[in-house]
């Protein structure tokens, strides 16, 4: 149920066009947490990676429950991507500027993934909510 919950948090910081357009307060907490954002993102990237390794190494989940296995592999999916949006700036300045090439290829990637970052912060809401169904029965 925790990592539904943050991955609909998650969701929330990577979409805040959601949470500005219902409270009127939601831009100064969003303010605060800025920050922290880039820091936040790296740690769910890393943790998106490790679910998604966990996820193929235990494909044979797949046979027994597949739709926990659907909804672990889609959560950590979507952690990697969100932590990968919103920890892009921090892996640029410490480990991506030292390899050009890579660089380039994570600058198209982002390129690409940025414009897209409200309905993916949406994404991460659902699959976020959708686990913490699944986890609760």
């Amino acid at each position: 149920m925790i990592y539904g919950v943050m991955l609909v948090l998650l969701g929330i910081v990577t979409a805040p066009c959601i949470l500005l357009s219902k409270k009127p307060n939601a831009q100064q907490r969003l303010d605060k947490i800025a920050p922290y954002q880039g820091w936040a993102g790296i740690i769910f990237l890393l943790w998106g990676l490790f679910g998604v390794i966990f996820s193929i190494i235990n494909i044979k989940l797949l046979t027994g429950w597949p739709i926990w296995w659907i909804t672990l592999l889609a959560g950590a999916l979507v952690e990697l991507v969100l932590g990968f949006v919103l920890g892009y700036n921090l892996l640029d300045q410490y480990i991506l500027s030292k390899n050009e090439t890579i660089a380039a290829k994570c600058g198209e990637i982002i390129a690409k993934l940025r414009p897209m970052r409200n309905k993916l912060g949406l994404i991460g809401i659902a699959v976020g909510i959708w686990t913490i169904i699944i986890s609760s029965i």
